[in-house]
């Protein structure tokens, strides 16, 4: 997620200025108006003996960014940088680096998703700071009252600590030899302290496509894709976060953007990082092979998450529309830049009209899709303009909408979870962490920091315009927290924390999640009864731009990206287990389908996708590509050790 100008949430000094949300009017009132109350019968009739799922989602952290360093309990065995041989125990580079070198490229004239390669650096381009300088709050007191779901007052006090007493853009000094790194992966900690902030990588469509630069050329046996994940400080260092449209800076360089290579710090669990989420991996099941479901940033993941597809340009009542000229991406290269966007950026370009390859940027990433020994489809609809990356959603939390903002996307009628839950009178709620304070004053409200694109269902007419639904399901998560406490969470649950503790970089930190996800699961295992009927999947949004070293398997044209965790705590699983079975987020449309007996949403939608058919020899890549799993092989049901029946 990017907390960027004029459409997303801006922390500073403690407080959050949300951003206006535009309005489309004229909107009719939906025909859908079905009951929102549930038949608690429906929610039991389940394949399994999960009753209710809980969804928590985190932001923007891979996979190796986590669990570089992890190893598993048992005969368990993980795919991660410390056992390619990448980097050792103690974080520093192992036998096989060279697995991991980062190159630097040449893009001067049309977008290439695969640019030609100049070399590898010689040494990084410096780790940037970033983040406050001194901590948000200022109090355990002033913590409490704006976040409401942090386990204990230990996690409170990260709130209050971990500034980075740097200013924002400059080396981080926190880092050894932070002008001297080898061209590859380095340890953040301890110079960047586990609470402390750092600064966030450029997590946007087209970058992410360059940063993984797939070649069918580079496709190996073992990497049908061909994505060599070599281009992640290059990126960060030629086009950063965009260009909103505005010529390259004069005297543009490496620490232009404000990133450096952020992207390739990682931490270091045997040294102590991350120590609840290493807990909760020993203890339950793991994924080492769950992705992104979108190339780009936490908009379009957290609308795959509830939709299993993207959503696009209209006219606010379900017709395809023109966006504006400088809503449409354009990657191509500035004049005279190397890699510069001509548009693109949080004010620039969010859409792509992905089914005309003489679009920019469409002809390189459909040219390479179709070039893979299995071709995939884009899944593009003529005269589609698609969201790639982070615009706000047309309605505000009382249902009303907006003209005054541009960057916004029109109501939405791509079908959700929601709706089909709904259609078998299956109970779900999406609760956003601040929802109550965002409803009242979405637009001037000191110290809210509900995430707004991050909700699925507040795209979407069928739930927005409808207030009794509206009301039943979607809510703040201090009722989640009553919901448990009562037993009497619904079948389906997402949760979504505010922008203090989502651990997104820079805004917020990992330590701070963690603590997020503690109560929840600490609040549902004091309920013995709900703890016998529950799983609770854990994961981010997305990678944030961070490096990761797993396979990446394109499905269509907005994905997939990264590997990102997904721990799933329940008592139906068996500590210590890990997942290969190719899964994105996605997959967790299909559980939920497979365990209430719901067909995929749309003839289109991603939840079409078979599950993984793989070879012994490479469990992580499936032959039946494009493919994403269930989840299923992360629980055990009935007796012995037969996972996912």
């Amino acid at each position: 997620m990017s907390r960027t100008q004029s459409n997303s949430l801006l922390i500073r000094c403690g407080a959050v200025v949300l951003s206006a949300l535009q309005v489309f009017a004229g909107l009719p009132t939906p025909a859908f108006a079905q009951d929102a109350n549930n038949d608690q019968a429906a929610d039991l009739q389940t394949r399994t003996p999960i009753k209710h799922v809980i969804v928590i989602l985190g932001e923007n952290r891979t996979f190796d960014h986590v669990f570089a360093t992890y190893k598993p309990v048992g005969n368990q065995t993980v795919s991660n940088l410390l056992s390619k041989g990448i980097v050792n125990a103690d974080g520093t580079p192992g036998p096989n680096y060279s697995l991991a070198v980062q190159n630097q490229a040449q893009d001067t004239g049309s977008y290439s998703v695969s640019p030609a390669i100049s070399g590898p650096y010689t040494f990084l381009p410096a780790p940037l700071a970033g983040g406050p300088t001194v901590p948000y709050l200022s109090s355990i007191a002033e913590a409490k009252m704006l976040e409401p779901g942090l386990a204990n007052d230990t996690y409170y006090s990260y709130l209050t600590t971990g500034g980075t007493g740097l200013p924002k853009g400059t080396v981080d000094t926190r880092i050894p030899n932070a002008t001297t790194l080898p061209s590859g992966p380095f340890q953040l900690t301890p110079g960047v302290a586990y609470n402390d902030y750092a600064a966030s990588p450029v997590h946007r469509y087209y970058q992410m496509v360059q940063q993984l630069d797939c070649n069918a050329s580079y496709a190996t046996a073992s990497n049908p894709s061909g994505c060599r994940n070599d281009l992640f400080p290059w990126v960060e260092v030629t086009v950063g976060a965009g260009s909103n449209g505005k010529p390259q800076p004069v005297g543009f360089n490496d620490m232009s953007t404000g990133e450096g290579s952020t992207a390739m710090g990682f931490y270091n669990v045997q040294q102590g990082d991350a120590p609840y989420l290493k807990y909760l991996a020993d203890h339950y099941s793991m994924s080492d092979n769950y992705h992104q479901a979108a190339l780009g940033g936490t908009g379009l993941n957290h609308i795959e998450i509830g939709m299993g597809d993207a959503i696009w340009y209209s006219d606010g009542n379900g017709h395809p529309a023109t966006p504006p000229a400088n809503e449409i991406e354009n990657p191509d290269a500035q004049p005279g830049t190397n890699n510069y966007y001509t548009q693109d950026g949080y004010s620039g370009g969010s859409y792509s009209e992905c089914a005309d390859s003489s679009q920019p940027g469409v002809k390189s990433v459909v040219g390479y899709l179709g070039s893979l020994q299995r071709p995939v489809k884009p899944n593009c609809e003529p005269g589609h303009y698609y969201l790639l990356n982070n615009y706000n959603p047309g309605y505000f939390g009382d249902g009303t909408v907006d003209t005054k903002d541009t960057y916004t996307v029109p109501p939405s009628t791509v079908r959700t979870i929601g709706d089909a839950l709904l259609a078998k009178n299956i109970s779900f709620a999406f609760y956003g962490d601040q929802w109550n304070n965002y409803v009242a004053n979405p637009t001037t409200l000191p110290g809210n920091l509900y995430c707004n694109i991050c909700n699925f269902l507040q795209y979407s007419t069928s739930i927005m315009t409808n207030p009794t639904l509206r009301a039943t399901h979607i809510k703040d998560s201090v009722d989640l927290y009553a919901d448990i406490q009562k037993g009497t969470l619904p079948a389906v649950s997402y949760v979504k924390p505010n922008g203090l503790a989502d651990g997104h970089p820079a805004s917020s930190k990992l330590d701070i999640f963690e603590g997020f996800v503690k109560k929840i699961v600490d609040g549902v295992q004091a309920n013995p009864e709900l703890w016998e009927s529950t799983a609770i999947f854990i994961t981010f949004d997305e990678g944030g731009g961070y490096y990761d070293s797993g396979y990446v398997q394109p499905v269509d044209y907005f994905g997939d990206g990264t590997r990102v965790p997904m721990i799933i705590v329940s008592a139906h699983t068996l500590p210590g287990h890990i997942s290969h079975t190719y899964a994105d987020h996605v997959s967790i449309l299909k559980f939920i389908e497979r365990n209430w007996n719901l067909n995929p949403l749309t003839g289109r939608s991603r939840d079409n996708l078979p599950n993984p058919q793989t070879t012994q020899a490479n469990p992580y890549v499936p032959v039946n590509s494009p493919a994403i799993g269930d989840l299923f092989d992360l629980f055990q049901f009935g007796s012995g050790n037969e996972w996912g029946r």
